[in-house]
Formats: C-alpha cells, structure tokens, sequence
C-alpha cells in the first residue's frame, strides 16, 4: 500500500491538531498585533481589514478545490466498487456457458473471489486482498485459455473471457482510485500554511485594533478545521468516517451462493 506522508499521523489526531495550532496562532497574532499597535503610527486598521479578507478569501477558495478533489475521488472509489460488483456478475453468469468441468471450476473460484473481496476489505487486509486477487485472476484466466483452446472458436468462451478482461482491468482500477489516487502532499502543504496565515491574519487584526477576544473567533477555528478534518478523512480510503459502501459487493456474494 502506498503511504502518504499524512498517513503516518492517525486520523482522529488531526482535528485537535488543526483546532489547537488555530487557536494558538491567533493568539500569537492577537499579542504581536498589540505590540506592533504600540509601536506602529502609520500602519491602518482599514489596511488590515483588506488583507484579512483576501488572506480569507483566498483559504475559502483553496478549501473548496481540495474538497473537490477529495470529493471527486471519492465518488470514483464508490463508482469502482459498483462496477466491479456488475462485472463480477456478469463473468459468472457467462461461466455457465462454458462446458464441464471449467464451467465448476470458474463458477467456485468466482464465488471465493468475492467473498474475499468482501471480506478483506471489511478487514483492512488490502495488501494480501491485492495478491490473491492477481492470484485467482491468473486461474481464471487460464481456465478461460483452457477452454478457448479446446474451442478457438466459441462465441461463448469469446464472451466469458471479454468479461473477465473487464474484471481484471477493474480490479486494477480499484487500486488506483483508492490506494494511489490521492491529494498531492504539495496542496496538503499549501493549504495548511495557508489555514495558519489565514488564523494569523485574524489575530493579528484583532489585536492590531484592541478589540477583545470573543467567542465567535473559537468557532471561526472549528469551522476550519472541521472541514479540513472532512477533507482528510474523505482522502484516505481505508479508515476514517466516510467509508465507501460494499453494498453492491455484499448482494453479489448472495446471489452467487450455490
């Protein structure tokens, strides 16, 4: 499995992350903004208003796009596991065309396929889930060959074996969309220093114009780094809240009983 340099952090430890360095960035701003009120003649509040808000705005915007991306990969990872279910499906429904005893052979090694699809995941075993997966699709496979061999010119066994390419590209689809297609480490990056700054800035005005703390700067700092929070826990496929249905998996595996 490939690993992030966020992953090494546990998932439930970057909402108190995110919330503390918040607060204590607007703090650290909010002392510096009173130091350099005292000491400052010609800087203007009005200046600062403007560049808290593009500072602001411009996190909004950078929240957004990373959400879309989480978002989008998200929605691939559901869409996989779907079509997958389909393809699956449809490979062992085309496995009883095939003659005796590779139409037996296929339909148990399907049936075991998804069962440990099904179970590997709920499990978390992706590594191993992976290696048997490439296991049985090279025994699949040369069942299909076996049985092509025999009848070069099947339209049955043409129709299993282009069903069963589209299981194997599938699977291979899979493990892109959850495991490697993930948010650059580089925006990850960009958009936390950015959150910081953005914290910053508030503080920093804040004590700059000699108003008191209020409430309202607490929950400015949950908003953040509860939709950063979101935004991690959708990147990351294999743990977290937002987890990707196998519904579609699970009601494959039922109807396949024998």
């Amino acid at each position: 499995m490939i690993v992030m340099p966020l992953d090494l952090i546990p998932l439930w430890c970057f909402f108190p992350l995110l919330f503390v360095s918040g607060i204590l960035s607007i703090e650290l701003a909010y002392c510096f903004g009173k130091w350099r009120r005292i000491r400052s003649v010609d800087e203007k509040d009005s200046s600062i208003a403007a560049i808290v808000g593009a500072t602001l705005g411009l996190l909004a915007f950078m929240l957004a796009f990373t959400f879309s991306l989480a978002a989008t990969r998200f929605e691939a990872r559901r869409q996989a596991v779907f079509d997958e279910a389909n393809s699956i499906g449809t490979t062992y429904l085309r496995a009883r065309l095939l003659p005796e005893p590779q139409r037996s052979e296929v339909a148990q090694t399907l049936r075991r396929y998804t069962e440990m699809r099904v179970q590997y995941v709920a499990e978390r075993r992706i590594d191993e889930l992976i290696t048997q997966s490439e296991q049985l699709h090279e025994q699949l496979w040369s069942q299909g060959v076996m049985v092509a061999e025999k009848a070069p010119d099947s339209v049955m066994t043409g129709l299993f074996l282009q069903s069963l390419n589209e299981t194997i590209d599938l699977h291979s689809k899979r493990v892109f969309v959850g495991l490697q297609s993930r948010i650059p480490f580089t925006i990850w990056l960009a958009l936390f220093s950015l959150a910081l700054l953005g914290m910053f800035s508030v503080g920093y005005q804040a004590g700059f114009s000699e108003s008191r703390r209020s409430p309202v700067t607490a929950m400015l700092v949950l908003a953040f780094a509860g939709v950063l929070f979101l935004i991690i826990d959708l990147d990351r496929a294999q743990e977290g809240l937002l987890q990707v249905s196998q519904r579609s998996m699970t009601d494959l595996q039922r109807t396949m009983q024998p």
